[in-house]
């Protein structure tokens, strides 16, 4: 009998690790235009999200966006939006892909609360469209269509 991972290996995906924090959320590493850092996986977030505060960091270029952000208790917060960025998961890796960078810091508070580390980003369901993704619960491994 073939294992989830056999059979996906075989039909192109890569596997990328995920970590289960205190808060029962998925936490991996993506880097995004060459630099590295922490991000959660959800898959209810309809797109990769980065905070205002990291936009240096990421050397993200922006421009105003009509969209507005709501989750984790709070509603219509201003957006910007960062477009032709590299994001890699693991070996994957997809180009000119679209950011909307708005203030994670009510994110990162509710983490710091239950004794989490603070992230500096969502992995949305956008890019998890875009590799196909297939989640193992279980294992704690996403699979991403190369």
């Amino acid at each position: 009998m073939a294992t989830l991972k056999s059979f996906l290996t075989s039909k192109d995906y890569i596997q990328v690790k995920l970590k289960l924090t205190v808060t029962n959320h998925f936490e991996l590493k993506a880097t995004i235009n060459g630099v590295e850092g922490q991000f959660i996986l959800d898959t209810g977030a309809s797109n990769t999200c980065i905070g205002t505060d990291k936009i240096d960091n990421f050397h993200l270029n922006f421009e105003t966006s009509e969209i507005k952000a709501a989750g984790a208790g709070a509603t219509e917060m201003e957006t910007l939006i960062s477009k032709n960025n590299i994001v890699e998961l693991g070996q994957w890796k997809k180009h000119r892909q679209k950011i909307v960078l708005f203030d994670l810091v009510h994110v990162n508070q509710a983490l710091i609360n239950h004794d989490a580390n603070p992230i500096d980003g969502i992995i949305g369901a956008d890019l998890l469209k875009k590799g196909k993704a297939v989640i193992d619960y279980g294992k704690k491994e996403i699979y991403l269509k190369k």
